[in-house]
């Protein structure tokens, strides 16, 4: 509602004085401001904060009347009155200064031009010239204890036990004084047959204030009674007074009114306020609330403060602020909504955590429309801080200080509640939501002065906020400059409006209206400022349908309008409809097409409203439709509110049989002083449109300081968008929910229609973003800056007095509280229906965890056992969602182990949820059950839940949750999980497709010679290395493996790979093995004749090319006649797109590698060989094209080449999202060659044929990562199967001579046997494009058949056994350039050489020229 915004400012004085000013008072208007001291009367001015005139007491003067005490402003500013010690009244008559006599002018800046104005515009915009005259003084002959300004009279109390009642002329009629004796008090009005009631003898008014809605006096007596005295009669006379008292209060220090509630607000001595309601029918004081400071927000200050020193009402009447005796300042709302207080936090202790004395005020008052609050310290205080701003000798403190507020539109303009932004005025700014700045084009939102930005476009002025809006978790304010220009002359701002999409604001000031444009950044005022300055809006203001709807008041004809001026045209009285009006109007709203205006009369007209577009610019048209007299239900115009046309009524189940009518405006709602009063339309009598009477008024709330509807429909969120939601203070919020049969069944008799469910939120609700369930707000947030100034000669400034207060966007949910109370009330299933409309909802999981939550905290830890527990039937509620097993576990994880049972008692049992959970497959909600098992259950229940869910983890390949389960499953073993394991922080990254194995490791691409010469290999090194999170775990691993845990673990981790390797998951099994640390090579050592053999090798080639999405090799028509025969060009082609790989792909490593000796027995195969080349008698193996759309597939994949700018990739046809081996390459180099070797469209049609054969380059390094695994392991068969999907004829030449070696079980030499025949078999028939391959490698096959049958001799493997995995590279062993293999097994691997070293060594023949293919190189070192 108010906000604090800033840090306090400190007025300086100009005139020297040594006496301290200890009160202030303010004007009618509170333009002008009376403060006194001892002997000084001075009149400052609001805006700019200045003295304008003081006049100074003659020491003879002063010693007749004494010290001056208090002051009070005539009603129209023209006069005070000054009390003084001896008990007399002094009058001074405010003269004004004359024309043209002002004692202060604005200054401009150099080149900003002065503005020209109307005559009496600089009086108005700058303090004018005023002098002080005093008149006779009026002796009382008793000291004076308060005064109280009326119309005509002065109302002044003496200690003696009397009222004077005086004229403020002093002259006429003289004066009449009553006893306060001849008063009769009593319990109520009814009761005061009695005679008196209260022995008031010797007793006298300490404080007394005038109501003028309630036509009565609160006051104060001095022995802490309250009472309310209302004269009978228009004159007050003694006879004709009768007064009423508080029972059962005796504490009472001070007495404010707040006129718009009727309410009526004492201090007490206790420290708390007592707000009172005067009983209409009997007349009767009746305790409303209580204002007090709460143990459980202030447990150090409450009790503490003192007694109440002074309430002050702000001008709207919305807020209370309270100050104590011991000092502090609070802040609440009309019905008790707590919103600040500075005697805890920032305020009341330093940065360093010591304590700082609560400010001690002596006098306090709002300024106009409440933007601040003028505050007098006490004399103490104002030492402490004196001189701090290094004030010019000839100034001085004058102990006055200013804090700023910020509130809310809805406080002045309530017809902004139909919004769904929050709109908050400062006296020179406006602070908005409209959404995060990723909608918004502006960059930074909370930008104090918006015309600094780019301009650029947030959206039309037309645009509608869609629900789930950006208003959601954006915490900066959209902060608008209000225009200097306009605020000059017409300071202050009243009332302000914004258009339902948020881009349009317009604001209305002592005279005329200015708007603004958020996609403009722009403001429009009135071009002709006579225009604007014979105009005042009264009303308000609102936005309709691109126009500003205003109700105001024209000097010049002296007569209410109404007026609808167009956003988009100029701002001129030319531009506008005008409707007169009979009557002042107070307030207006607007309903879809109609206006609804409350009028000074007490009557209510509705108006429809009509644009049009019948001239170049849109017009509107305005219709009287009703009036409805409203003066025998409101006692006084100024007790309404709001006023509010809604289609919301009782009788919800019109709407099923005629929807149509849920659009209609069907009732009216005020608010009256807190009541919320519905008058619908009758519906009874005959069906007039629009003209419908009103059926009597209904009283469906009390207590009420906002309302908030919405003309939008939704059937899907009915329950939401027909609801009322009101604001209630310290009661928090209530909801009157409409009630729907399900299923348009026929509604019951007995059930109500609608029903008022109350709830508490956090936040002081300031908009209702209906669909998104959400409520949005503000609060105060301070920051401490008291270390940056250290304090000055022991006194500290106002900056390290006082924190810098910000104000913060907040939102809450709400919907847990509306569903907890329908099923409170056994309305389940309107519960249901509700959640179910929200369920689309991103926090609905949290909405449901908050209910049980907060059920399960009051009933589990009540003392009191509960006789009918909700908890029960929240948990059958949230069955009917899926996410109940996600809400259950979570709510339980956040709560204190010690409610577990309960909950669980409840909900069901732990073990029957973990395991629906392995059933959905929702395997993290099952893990975070195995924690709630592991701390009620033995820990054998554990480990065996932990062994399902590690299965299943395993099955499904969620590797950190199957790391966390190893984990947890080592712990419970070794007795470690006494307490739950800890959430990781960091979730890993799962893998995607690449081997977690190279995570870490960069693959280094570079096409130098150099880098050969010194990637020395020692592959058997590199490859069983685990990387990673794995490397600690196998660690660990090894260090407890005897402990029966880890072979339990090990046996499942086996179990799973012989699994994964039996359903041919190769891809699956490289992933296990790399995240897990799982010892791949040594387990397929020993399962080298059991499950790592193939049976089927046309099934696993099958498996391969889908499992790692590698295309099937075709063959093009003419692929006989190869361009590259004759091998030259080839291989420097191949150079080139070699050079052109990325330098950091997946592979990140150097591997350091050491040539085994084996790979020496051809000293001139480049390790090119391994990965790309082929054999020397492959002359087609290039030449793949797809027979049909081959010149459309060579386009598309050698654009690139073409275009060095743009970033392309290269990939096979098959597979769009991965990249092929030539992502990010260094095209420069590969573009230029081209152009030099001149290639033909055939010649370019083989390469492009050649790379959409192959698959995706992440699937290419799993192979060959796989194929070595495969080898060192000694799994001949997996070899063979890789190397033919590789289409690797060196490793289906080595692995045929491996064969020859006796070691080799006769049953693997002839299932390779037999499986490359079923392969040729298969190619033939299937899949031709292997045809050409196994013809390159038909010498191999035939020597299998040929020497399948022969005995091998043992010596054959010697030889090869010397090059086993521990051999050692021999010092005398051949040059590390010759170095181009791995020893694997006494299997020769031969890896990738960078491309070009097949020209480059000099040496090489032709024939491995032809064997150099685009292919991946791969120079590794170990990093």
């Amino acid at each position: 509602m108010y906000f604090l915004t800033g840090w306090p400012r400190r007025l300086l004085c100009p005139l020297k004085s040594e006496e301290e000013p200890f009160h202030v008072q303010p004007s009618s208007q509170r333009f002008y401001f009376a403060v006194l001291s001892e002997t000084q009367l001075s009149v400052w001015f609001s805006r700019p904060s200045v003295l304008i005139v003081s006049y100074i007491e003659s020491a003879k003067a002063s010693s007749q009347f004494g010290f001056y005490q208090q002051a009070e402003w005539k009603q129209d500013d023209s006069m005070i009155a000054v009390a003084a010690a001896n008990g007399y009244i002094l009058l001074f008559d405010v003269v004004g200064g004359g024309e043209d006599k002002y004692l202060y002018e604005p200054v401009y800046s150099k080149g900003s031009r002065g503005v020209k104005v109307t005559p009496g515009y600089k009086e108005e915009q700058c303090a004018p010239a005023l002098s002080l005259e005093m008149k006779r003084p009026i002796d009382l002959e008793a000291p004076i204890t308060s005064m109280q300004s009326l119309q005509e009279d002065l109302l002044v109390s003496t200690a003696d036990g009397y009222l004077h009642v005086l004229h403020w002329d002093g002259v006429s009629n003289g004066r009449k004084a009553i006893s306060l004796c001849s008063v009769p008090f009593s319990l109520d009005l009814q009761s005061a047959r009695g005679g008196l009631c209260l022995d008031l003898k010797g007793v006298y008014i300490r404080d007394m204030t005038y109501c003028v809605t309630l036509d009565g006096f609160a006051v104060v007596l001095d022995d802490g009674r309250l009472g309310f005295i209302t004269p009978l009669a228009n004159r007050i006379t003694a006879d004709q007074l009768q007064g009423v008292w508080a029972a059962d209060v005796t504490d009472g220090t001070c007495v404010a009114v707040n006129n718009k509630y009727r309410l009526v607000t004492f201090g007490c001595a206790s420290g708390s306020v007592l707000v009172y309601s005067i009983d209409t029918t009997t007349g009767s004081m009746q305790l409303s609330h209580k204002l007090e400071l709460t143990p459980k927000h202030y447990p150090d200050v409450c009790n503490k403060t003192g007694a109440v020193k002074l309430i002050r009402w702000s001008p709207d009447y919305s807020v209370a602020m309270v100050t104590w005796e011991c000092g502090g300042l609070s802040l609440w709302s009309v019905f008790g909504a707590h919103l600040i207080c500075t005697l805890g936090e920032d305020f009341a202790y330093r940065s360093d955590g010591t304590k700082k004395d609560p400010i001690n005020i002596s006098s306090m008052c709002w300024g106009a429309e409440g933007y601040h609050l003028w505050v007098i310290t006490s004399r103490e205080e104002a030492e402490l801080v004196e001189n701090m701003e290094q004030a010019p000798p000839q100034t001085q403190q004058a102990g006055i200080l200013q804090f700023n507020f910020i509130k809310s539109a809805l406080t002045v303009n309530p017809c902004t509640s139909n919004q769904e932004q929050v709109l908050l005025h400062g006296e020179d700014r406006l602070y908005l939501t409209c959404g995060d700045p990723t909608q918004l084009s502006s960059g930074s939102s909370e930008s104090p002065h918006p015309h600094n930005l780019p301009h650029g476009g947030e959206g039309s002025p037309t645009h509608h906020p869609s629900p789930n809006s950006t208003l959601l978790g954006y915490k900066h304010w959209h902060v608008v400059q209000i225009h200097s220009t306009y605020l000059e002359s017409n300071w202050p701002i009243r009332f302000a409006a914004i258009d339902t999409a948020g881009q349009c604001i317009a604001v209305a000031g002592r005279r005329g209206f200015a708007h603004y444009c958020m996609s403009t950044r722009k403001w429009k005022l009135f071009g002709n400022i006579t225009q604007e300055q014979n105009m005042t809006v009264t009303g308000g203001l609102v936005w309709w349908n691109g126009f500003v709807v205003v109700a105001c008041y024209n000097f010049i004809d002296r007569q209410e309008e109404l007026r609808l001026y167009l956003r988009s045209s100029n701002l001129d009285n030319t531009f506008s409809s005008v409707t007169k009006l009979h009557s002042d109007t107070l307030l207006l709203n607007v309903f879809r097409d109609m206006i609804i205006l409350f009028r000074a009369d007490c009557s209510i007209c509705l108006y429809s409203m009509e644009r049009r577009h019948d001239g170049p610019n849109p017009s509107a048209s305005v219709e009287l439709l009703q009036e409805v007299s409203m003066s025998r239900y409101i006692p006084h115009p100024a007790l309404v509110v709001s006023v509010t046309l809604t289609s919301v009524r009782t009788e919800t189940g019109i709407t099923l049989k005629a929807p149509q009518q849920a659009c209609m405006a069907d009732s009216i709602i005020l608010n009256l002083a807190g009541q919320l009063i519905m008058l619908q339309r009758d519906r009874s009598g005959p069906q007039l449109q629009e003209k419908l009477p009103f059926c009597p008024p209904v009283v469906l709330a009390q207590y009420v300081e906002n309302v908030w509807t919405t003309c939008r429909s939704n059937r899907k969120k009915r329950h939401l968008l027909e609801a009322l939601w009101l604001s209630c203070g310290e009661a928090g919020m209530k909801v009157w929910l409409p009630l729907f049969p399900r299923d348009h069944r026929k509604p019951h008799s007995f059930l109500s229609r609608r029903i008022m469910l109350p709830f508490h939120i956090n936040i002081y609700p300031l908009a209702v973003l209906f669909e998104d369930a959400l409520v949005l707000g503000a609060s105060n947030e301070t920051v401490v800056y008291d270390s940056l100034q250290g304090p000055r000669e022991g006194r500290e400034s106002l900056e390290g007095l006082f924190p810098y207060c910000t104000v913060e966007r907040t939102s809450q949910i709400y919907l847990h509280h509306i569903l907890r109370q329908l099923l409170v009330r056994n309305l389940g299933e309107q519960a249901l229906l509700l959640a179910q409309s929200c369920a689309a909802l991103p926090y609905f999981p949290h909405v449901m965890e908050l209910m049980v939550h907060v059920v399960l905290e009051e009933e589990a830890t009540s003392r009191e056992p509960i006789p009918d527990p909700l908890l029960p039937t929240v948990a059958k509620f949230i069955t009917e969602f899926p996410l109940f097993l996600q809400t259950i576990v979570h709510c339980a994880r956040k709560t204190e182990f010690a409610l577990w049972n309960y909950l669980f008692a409840a909900v069901g049992n732990p073990k029957d949820l973990f395991e629906e959970c392995l059933m959905a497959q929702d395997l993290d909600t099952a893990a975070s059950y195995l924690i709630i098992l592991q701390n009620m259950e033995v820990p054998a229940v554990s480990r065996q839940h932990a062994t399902l869910l590690f299965n299943t983890a395993l099955e499904q390949g969620k590797w950190d949750l199957c790391r966390h389960m190893i984990r947890f499953l080592k712990a419970i073993g070794s007795g470690e999980m006494e307490t739950p394991p800890p959430t990781p922080t960091t979730q890993e990254p799962s893998s995607t497709g690449g081997f977690e194995f190279f995570r870490n490791r960069s693959i280094s691409l570079s096409p130098s010679a150099d880098s050969i010469a010194a990637g020395k290999f020692n592959l058997q090194k590199t490859f069983s290395m685990p990387s990673g999170p794995s490397a600690k775990g196998s660690e660990r691993w090894s260090k407890d493996s005897d402990c029966a845990e880890n072979m339990y673990i090990d046996m499942m981790l086996r179990r799973h790979a012989r699994h994964l390797l039996e359903h041919i998951r190769l891809k699956e099994l490289g992933c296990f093995s790399a995240q897990l640390g799982f010892e791949l090579i040594g387990w397929l050592c020993h399962e080298r004749t059991r499950v790592a053999r193939v049976d089927d090798f046309v099934m696993a080639l099958k498996c391969l090319h889908k499992d790692f999405l590698w295309p099937f090799p075709v063959t093009p028509a003419g692929s006989i006649s190869s361009p590259f025969k004759n091998g030259h060009r080839r291989t420097v082609l191949s150079q080139h797109l070699l050079k052109s790989q990325s330098a950091d792909s997946l592979l990140n490593s150097d591997m350091d590698t050491a040539r085994p000796q084996a790979a020496a027995r051809n000293s001139n195969h480049t390790w090119l060989d391994g990965l790309g080349a082929l054999g020397p008698t492959e002359p087609t193996e290039m030449d793949t094209a797809l027979s049909h759309g081959g010149p459309q597939t060579q386009e598309a994949f050698l654009s690139p080449l073409t275009n060095k700018t743009e970033e392309c990739s290269i990939g096979s046809a098959t597979d769009l999202t991965e990249t092929s081996s030539m992502v990010d390459g260094d095209w420069t180099m590969v573009d230029e060659n081209f152009s030099a070797l001149s290639l033909t469209h055939s010649e370019l049609e083989h390469i492009s044929m050649e790379l959409a054969n192959k698959g995706p380059h992440k699937s290419q390094v799993q192979l060959r990562y796989l194929l070595h695994v495969f080898m060192e392991a000694g799994c001949l068969e997996w070899c063979v199967v890789i190397g033919l999907i590789l289409r690797e004829a060196t490793v289906i030449k080595q692995v045929v001579n491996f064969l020859d070696s006796p070691e080799v079980p006769h049953e693997t030499v002839q299932s390779v046997r037999s499986g490359l025949l079923g392969v040729d078999a298969w190619a033939s028939t299937d899949c031709l494009g292997y045809k050409s391959f196994l013809n390159m490698i038909r010498p191999q096959l035939q020597k299998l058949i040929e020497t399948s049958v022969e005995q091998i001799q043992p010596e054959a493997f010697l030889t090869g056994a010397s090059n086993s995995k521990l051999a050692e590279p021999q010092p005398g062993g051949p040059s590390a350039e010759d170095s181009r293999g791995p020893a694997l097994l006494g299997l020769a691997l031969p890896l990738e050489p960078p491309g070009g070293l097949g020209t480059g060594d000099g040496g090489v023949p032709e024939e491995q020229e032809e064997q150099a293919v685009d292919e991946g190189v791969y120079d590794c070192t170990l990093s």
